[in-house]
């Protein structure tokens, strides 16, 4: 899952993005609202965490600027700002939760949980698909009760897809679950990925499948 962390102290930008990648997220760090914007034109993003006291315009704006191009990615607003009026009105702006400063990490990764089921329709926070079973708050895969083996990338990708069970999800979106800006992807390597996963849950009754010039599809199966 890729999350776009949008906070002006480096110290704790810094702090966050390295916990929240041995979490297993691909973050991005932007610095100042401009930055966020910048980044917003190419990129997509599964959540963004949002300061409000940003040195180039305030974190209002760069919310404002999201809903109004329309886009339903689900924003956390991280402020030392702790009035109810604060927290209301952001909520009310479109803001999809708002979380006091200082940071408890352990609140933020449950927090960020709730949003990303929240945005795929999803409320247990078991996904499933045939025998594989994937707890989101553990982040383990498993089948039949015994965890499955992967490694930190093979586990990005099969998450992705099995949060739309069932539904294609391109190349490009797979990319962006596993890569930031600072990353080099190819094709081929997200192609290894995929053999390596096929064989990994061969005997869990779920199955991925290649959807020529459109991406992947995880999806069930009946074992004759």
């Amino acid at each position: 899952m890729k999350l776009l962390l949008v906070e002006d102290n480096r110290e704790l930008s810094f702090w966050m993005a390295r916990l929240l990648e041995q979490s297993g997220y691909a973050v991005e760090q932007a610095f100042s609202g401009g930055d966020a914007l910048q980044f917003l034109m190419t990129q997509s993003y599964d959540a963004i965490l949002l300061d409000l006291m940003l040195p180039d315009m305030k974190g209002q704006v760069v919310l404002k600027h999201i809903r109004g191009g329309h886009d339903e990615v689900p924003v956390l607003i991280i402020s030392a700002q702790d009035a109810l009026q604060d927290i209301v009105g952001h909520l009310d702006l479109g803001a999809d939760d708002y979380l006091v400063k200082p940071v408890n990490i352990v609140e933020l990764e449950a927090r960020l949980r709730s949003l990303l089921r929240r945005a795929t329709g999803k409320t247990n926070p078991v996904l499933a698909c045939g025998g594989l079973r994937y707890d989101t708050n553990s982040k383990l895969f498993s089948c039949e009760g015994k965890p499955l083996s992967l490694t930190p990338r093979e586990h990005a990708v099969l998450e992705a897809l099995i949060r739309y069970p069932g539904k294609t999800v391109s190349k490009k979106s797979l990319a962006d679950s596993l890569f930031t800006l600072d990353d080099t992807v190819s094709e081929k390597a997200l192609e290894i990925y995929i053999v390596r996963l096929r064989k990994k849950i061969e005997n869990t009754g779920a199955q991925i499948v290649t959807l020529r010039g459109l991406g992947y599809m995880l999806t069930a199966y009946v074992a004759e």
